[in-house]
């Protein structure tokens, strides 16, 4: 069933995601492509989290946060890959009303979680390259763990006013996605009931949140160059800005691509653009982290190094 009569309206239970393209050359190397990709994602992030739980070299704020990133962008990418691979083999990709609800869900709530521990990972260096003799009293376990708190609270909090709204919404006309996964910009333009309120809210709390974490981000970092241009010696002051290029880096991703999709007008790109960008935020950058921090971070590829020595002359 893929609809109900309510009154005079036909109200939609399961959606069509039209997908990426219909080419079905261009689907089959897509799917080998993405499922690639994907597959690197949860090995590489998992790998990540298993390290840093293993390696008692990292046990500093800096990556039990990441840690936590790493866990996010597993399961981020997981929320909306697997349903994109099987939207390349099969002809027509439904999703029921609840499923769309949940990936929706999923993909607020990591999403926001991402953007607040991108946050708390630069007030981790600002603390240690500015205030480096308070380090261990403004950064302990018990400051980290609030500030976890705070993220997954923030992530649910925005996650709940998107679901809420989707809920609010009625469908009675077509249900046909022009997207690859329930994004709520798409669910909007299907609505057959008055979006105004239910539009503003989300992108309020989702756009109040965007503005809090940048901010946090913009003025750690001032400090941080601040801090390092008063360094007389370049070593130090190398090694200091050496420990914030991965974060840095990760950051450019990720709130540039969010910045496309989610602030920037609609009329400035097309459907197909917005589709391409949201790829690489939901499948693209959930894998270059765990690289970024592994390629760029010494204490990662020490401690890598050391955990497979370990390993081999055991």
């Amino acid at each position: 069933m893929e609809s109900l009569v309510d009154g005079n309206h036909t109200a939609v239970t399961e959606f069509i995601l039209l997908g990426l393209t219909h080419d079905p050359v261009l689907r089959v190397i897509l799917f080998i492509i993405i499922l690639c990709i994907y597959l690197v994602t949860v090995s590489g992030n998992f790998c990540t989290i298993l390290l840093i739980r293993v390696s008692s070299q990292l046990h500093h704020p800096m990556y039990f946060f990441l840690s936590h990133l790493a866990f996010a962008d597993m399961i981020f990418s997981t929320s909306v890959t697997p349903n994109m691979l099987v939207n390349f083999l099969v002809e027509r990709n439904t999703i029921s009303y609840l499923g769309c609800a949940i990936q929706l869900d999923g993909v607020i709530f990591f999403g926001t979680v991402e953007g607040f521990l991108l946050a708390a990972m630069a007030y981790d260096r600002f603390m240690a390259i500015c205030n480096p003799l308070l380090y261990s009293t403004k950064m302990s376990t018990q400051v980290c763990v609030r500030l976890l708190v705070v993220t997954y609270i923030g992530g649910f909090l925005n996650a709940f006013t998107f679901t809420l709204s989707f809920l609010s919404l009625l469908f009675c006309g077509s249900n046909r996605i022009n997207h690859f996964f329930c994004d709520f910009a798409p669910l909007v333009e299907l609505s057959c009931s008055d979006v105004s309120v239910f539009a503003v809210v989300p992108s309020f709390t989702s756009g109040s949140i965007i503005v809090v974490t940048v901010i946090v981000i913009a003025i750690s970092y001032i400090y941080i160059l601040i801090t390092i241009l008063k360094m007389r010696s370049t070593e130090g002051s190398h090694k200091a800005f050496s420990t914030c290029t991965s974060h840095l880096t990760a950051v450019t991703l990720f709130y540039g691509t969010v910045t496309f999709v989610y602030v920037m007008p609609k009329s400035m790109y097309s459907t197909d653009q917005n589709k391409v960008v949201s790829v690489f935020y939901t499948v693209v950058i959930p894998m270059l982290n765990p690289l970024i921090y592994s390629l760029r971070n010494n204490d990662i590829k020490e401690a890598l190094k050391k955990n497979l020595s370990r390993k081999i002359f055991s």
